[in-house]
């Protein structure tokens, strides 16, 4: 997989011990009905990446669904947290994934790096409420989409609130916005009249971040301006699990959006037809989810 992307876990580990079964009946807040219908979906775009098989661009019919418009937030998870005592993965393997320059010196020394991307720090005691490691907070963040969350966490929220996973069909259907064959939600330009759209790296990777966009980590889940349908943030900002495997025999679920260390010059995959997978129990400071509901 790409740079931006945050390395694997083993996926010899099963998934969360927690059998988190509803809490409480399915609601609509949050969500944006859509009417479903048929769409080009996939691309040969020159600037993509073919062994991600975004192609051939195919019709592809969607029945009617619900669909976040903003990424669950930390606020959101932490209602779920509170209410059931639930341990992410992070938690239960007691590290995870974080961006080498958001971690504090000493602790940046002593926390092991993947040798294909030693940007990626593997940091001891951190997890979603600490997302930099020990020490770190979402005091401010509150508003942010959650991160360090693994598939396993994720289909556990849905679990929780009744809901489900978007697969990748409804997810590219939702991030075009009604447009046909658009490169971004908003249409083909990244920044039209100079003005950015979505939170990605800006400058050279990994270097320097020039933050000309507003962020130099996650931005609040409602940032910028929404698609066509309504949604926030589907270019940048976190990777989003979807429901299906990336390819059938694989180890890996499907992840779509791209996020805030994606850059131009290595990574395009802020697309609306990219795509990319990591194992289902692996986590990074760059990996969250919305959710999706039957109409």
């Amino acid at each position: 997989m790409s740079q931006c992307c945050p390395p694997s876990r083993s996926a010899a580990h099963s998934g969360p011990a927690q059998d988190v079964r509803p809490a409480r009946a399915a609601d609509s807040e949050g969500l944006v009905v859509l009417p479903g219908g048929t769409f080009r979906m996939g691309t040969v775009d020159k600037d993509g990446f073919p062994e991600d098989h975004e192609g051939p661009v195919r019709a592809v019919t969607v029945a009617p669904f619900a669909i976040d418009a903003c990424c669950v937030s930390n606020a959101r998870f932490a209602e779920f947290v509170d209410a059931t005592g639930f341990r992410t993965e992070a938690e239960t393997f007691g590290w995870t994934y974080v961006f080498a320059k958001f971690v504090p010196g000493q602790l940046r020394k002593s926390s092991p790096r993947p040798q294909q991307t030693p940007w990626w720090c593997g940091v001891s005691g951190a997890y979603w409420r600490a997302p930099e490691g020990p020490g770190s907070t979402v005091e401010d963040r509150w508003d942010h989409p959650v991160v360090h969350i693994s598939w396993h966490d994720a289909m556990a929220y849905c679990r929780w609130a009744g809901r489900r996973l978007p697969t990748e069909v409804e997810w590219e259907y939702a991030a075009r916005g009604g447009l046909d064959q658009a490169r971004y939600p908003w249409g083909d330009e990244l920044t039209p009249g100079g003005e950015h759209r979505c939170n990605i790296w800006q400058g050279n990777f990994p270097v320097r971040n020039t933050a000309e966009d507003g962020y130099l980590g996650t931005a609040p889940a409602d940032a910028y301006q929404p698609n066509g349908f309504g949604l926030y943030n589907v270019s940048g900002n976190v990777w989003e699990w979807c429901a299906d495997w990336f390819d059938p025999g694989q180890t890996g679920r499907a992840m779509r959006g791209g996020s805030y260390l994606c850059h131009d010059s290595y990574c395009n995959r802020y697309r609306v037809a990219a795509r990319t997978a990591n194992t289902p129990d692996s986590s990074s400071g760059n990996l969250g989810f919305r959710t999706a509901a039957d109409v």
